[in-house]
């Protein structure tokens, strides 16, 4: 089919298909810009849909945008020479026009980050002149905005003193974000009330201009307001107006979340939502309307529930009696409050659950988790993402073995003076399935290290990350690394690294060895770093979910 396209005239078509393929693939995307003006055609508008999250320490990106500022604006910089001369006189696109996401906290760190590079005193002035001349190049030049990322923390941090100027502006040109598709907002820290007092404009002209978003993120955790009743009306008015919400996630916000939830029952997205995660909730305040709102929703396919509290007997009686299939994909705890109602909560869902994890526990929990780990292994057999920092239950290697069809995704951390180190490296390899796209193992690792890579010398994995919590001087892990992944190319994706606790925190990469990075290259294994390799619980919930 593609050869038939290419003699047929689709040849431009079937390279923009593949070149949308890289987006966020930074390098990528930058090599292809060199093949041909055709390709860097293709290939720009990915580079700059969100250049303020592009890992790096250039930020030419806004010395670009500023080119575009009118003559009147521009003039506001001329008493700081060293940025007139690094504004450029001209530009081959439009690249404001290529914006798609936005985030303030992004552009705001950008900016911090780019002046004190240019300016060693008095910041706070240009930094308050470059973020407004930013807004309205961006403004002025509206494009396509695909997602807004709105944060606002702490008083007297940068965020908070733009928020003013930022809503100023977006309310003067409100076609801005008014098609926007997914929606972010991030408010919490101490936010007094007169800042309370302008989020409340902002979230009417949400509701009252934004009626097509796909995705709301609610991460509201403030303090010391006596409105909330008033916030929480605005979001409710928010659900409401959607006609196609399809999304939605509530992180820490408990004390506002009774009516944004409630809303969900009667508006117009009982049809289109399919997905709900709840992170850092307190269930107690929604316990009472549970069932009445689910029982409304009529094409909920996902619900993750993340480190919530008050998963007691009351919550799971209410989702018992939703009269619907409650698909319940995702379970991280760190309590058990009642592990007769957690078996009848695994009873109706377990078929569904996914993503399975049990954090730090306190001791009072020891035998809890024990009897957890066992009704896991009874009712859900689909468990694709599985975490544990207490490897010593022969169950967990019986739970591993039993769902190595399905599990992908698999994650085991200790300190490195637990003494079920050898335990875990001399069992975990022997149940290890042919193929895992992620296995991520924080360990004190010792010569049984070997014994793991002999017992999984069968297992192929794609993203392996490996941190030694030395407690000396070892450098045998990195030999083994060698002998049994690197040579028999057992891996794609590699994160080494290694630390001694209870010292200055100063961890040793491997990605910083540029020898022994070349070294691995030749096997055709890449070398990352940590943070860049690392899937958190957020990661592994978003991976399925289509924004």
């Amino acid at each position: 089919m593609a050869c038939s396209k290419i003699f047929t005239g689709y040849l431009p078509e079937l390279t923009n298909e593949i070149i949308q393929n890289f987006r966020k693939d930074f390098s990528t995307l930058h090599s292809c810009i060199l093949v041909n003006r055709f390709w860097c055609r293709l290939a720009i508008p990915l580079l700059w849909e969100d250049p303020f999250s592009i890992p790096s320490q250039n930020y030419r990106c806004i010395e670009i945008y500023l080119h575009f500022l009118n003559e009147d604006s521009k003039a506001k910089f001329n008493e700081y020479e060293n940025i007139k001369i690094l504004i450029p006189t001209n530009t081959l696109f439009n690249y404001p026009s290529f914006t798609k996401y936005l985030s303030l906290n992004s552009i705001c760190s950008s900016v911090e980050k780019w002046v004190a590079t240019l300016v060693n005193d008095n910041r706070e002035n240009l930094e308050r002149l470059v973020y407004r001349s930013l807004f309205e190049v961006l403004l002025e030049n509206e494009g396509n905005l695909h997602s807004f990322e709105f944060v606002m923390s702490r008083n007297g941090s940068s965020i908070c003193t733009h928020f003013n100027n930022t809503m100023e502006l977006i309310l003067q040109h409100p076609n801005f974000i008014c098609n926007i598709k997914n929606l972010a907002l991030h408010i919490f820290h101490d936010i007094f009330l007169q800042n309370t007092i302008n989020i409340i404009p902002f979230l009417k002209f949400l509701y009252s201009n934004c009626n097509s978003i796909s995705s709301i993120i609610f991460h509201f955790r403030i303090y010391n307001v006596d409105n909330f009743s008033l916030i929480e009306k605005c979001l409710s008015q928010l659900i409401i107006s959607q006609h196609n919400l399809k999304i939605i996630s509530f992180i820490a916000c408990s004390t506002i979340l009774y009516k944004p939830f409630l809303s969900l029952k009667n508006s117009n997205c009982s049809d289109t939502l399919n997905t709900i995660i709840f992170d850092s909730i307190d269930f107690r305040n929604v316990i009472t309307v549970l069932q009445e709102v689910f029982d409304q929703l009529n094409v909920l396919e996902s619900i993750h529930i993340l480190y919530c509290y008050s998963l007691n007997s009351d919550f799971v009686q209410q989702i018992i009696k939703v009269n619907k299939p409650f698909k319940l994909k995702s379970l991280f705890i760190d309590e058990i409050l009642h592990i007769e109602s957690l078996q009848l909560l695994l009873q109706k869902c377990g078929d569904y659950l996914e993503n399975f994890e049990y954090g730090y526990m306190i001791k009072k929990y020891e035998e809890s988790r024990r009897q957890l780990l066992k009704l896991v292994m009874k009712y859900c057999t689909k468990i694709i993402y599985f975490t544990s920092d207490k490897p010593d239950d022969i169950n967990i290697y019986l739970l591993i073995e039993n769902i190595g069809q399905t599990i992908n995704y698999l994650t085991i951390l200790m300190d490195a003076s637990n003494k079920y180190n050898s335990i875990v490296l001399q069992n975990l390899g022997q149940v290890l399935p042919s193929k895992l796209e992620y296995l991520y193992l924080s360990l004190s690792f010792s010569n049984d290290f070997e014994t793991f890579l002999k017992n999984s010398q069968n297992t192929f994995i794609k993203k392996l990350l490996i941190r030694n919590m030395l407690k000396d001087d070892n450098k045998i892990v990195l030999f083994y690394i060698k002998e049994y992944i690197m040579r028999k190319k057992r891996v794609k994706y590699l994160a080494f690294s290694e630390f001694v606790p209870g010292y200055s925190y100063t961890e040793k990469e491997l990605f910083f060895l540029k020898d022994e990075v070349n070294e691995f290259k030749l096997y055709n294994i890449i070398v990352q770093k940590h943070r860049d390799l690392y899937i958190s619980q957020h990661d592994i919930v978003n991976i399925n979910i289509e924004y």
